[in-house]
């Protein structure tokens, strides 16, 4: 009974301000970081979204989450409006998206980097 059930891997990465540079700027492919924070209802919506690709897309992206009630990152970035979607490719931000946004704009987007 215990082998009939797998527990589902993970593909999520939580970028922090300690990590970004060798995340996100120093990776070779493509990143997709899903700025977000607890109170935002918005993010709430598209969270759970963000994993489902990030679990899709394992091994071709890198996807994962930066909590900007605890990073300072997304200030830096200039982020004023959550949830934002950043996209980079080879350490070069490619494109944004702010706002929650239906699954397949998100894949669409990931898909023009890949």
């Amino acid at each position: 009974m215990f082998g009939l059930f797998k527990k589902r891997e993970k593909h999520i990465v939580e970028f922090t301000d300690g990590n970004w540079d060798e995340e996100v700027l120093q990776y070779q492919g493509v990143v997709l970081v899903d700025i977000w924070a607890s109170w935002c209802g918005p993010c709430k919506l598209i969270g759970p979204i963000v994993e489902e690709i990030a679990d899709e897309f394992a091994g071709r992206a890198k996807i994962g989450k930066l909590n900007s009630e605890y990073n300072q990152k997304s200030k830096e970035l200039g982020i004023r409006s959550i949830p934002t979607l950043l996209f980079f490719k080879n350490g070069k931000l490619v494109n944004k998206i702010v706002g929650a946004q239906p699954k397949n704009n998100i894949i669409e987007k990931i898909e023009k980097y890949l």
